[in-house]
């Protein structure tokens, strides 16, 4: 069994945002362009970050207690120091094939809305820093695909290699109707 890893809380750059990146009328920057920290893991073949101040800590894969009647994607629930902690296959929540849980798959145990989660990934690559301008608008799909969950399309490169990251919002995929796991506060 893998032993607790303990991400770092370190502060993030506060670059005041350029009108470009805010919302029309409001002062406040749009949703996904924004730089900052992220926690970057792979799920199948693709790559996605969430925002690090979201991430508690990152565990290794243990089974969790299964619940009755849970959907397929809610694998169960884990006792973490006293606190039960409801446990979500990220894979499952976004349609792709069941895989076998091995060494390196983790559970990134999140604070999103008040509330702690789990999310199961197939690995978990690195913390990076995206400036605004490496972050790129959601595609829009009208209405074919829900994406209201992703924020924006991160880009690295590194020499002649680009690196594509899907920015996803860890509040806004939990916070969904059929997740139900986190409460949507009204602004």
């Amino acid at each position: 069994m893998m032993s607790d890893v303990k991400v770092s809380e370190r502060p993030l750059s506060a670059a005041a945002p350029s009108e470009a990146h805010l919302r029309p009328g409001s002062g406040e920057p749009r949703r996904g362009v924004q730089g900052g920290e992220y926690l970057t893991f792979r799920i199948s073949e693709e790559e996605y970050a969430l925002d690090i101040l979201n991430v508690q800590e990152i565990r290794g894969y243990e089974k969790p207690t299964h619940i009755a009647n849970a959907p397929p994607f809610i694998k169960g629930v884990l006792n973490l120091r006293g606190v039960i902690v409801p446990i979500v296959d990220l894979r499952m929540q976004f349609g792709l094939e069941r895989v076998a849980y091995d060494a390196i798959t983790v559970t990134v145990v999140l604070n999103v809305a008040g509330r702690t989660v789990g999310a199961v990934v197939d690995s978990v690559s690195d913390v990076i820093e995206l400036t605004s301008n490496q972050i790129k608008p959601a595609p829009e799909f009208n209405g074919a695909v829900n994406a209201s969950h992703i924020t924006g399309i991160g880009t690295l490169k590194r020499g002649d290699q680009q690196r594509m990251l899907i920015l996803v919002d860890i509040e806004e995929l939990l916070s969904g109707v059929e997740m139900g796991l986190v409460e949507r506060t009204l602004n």
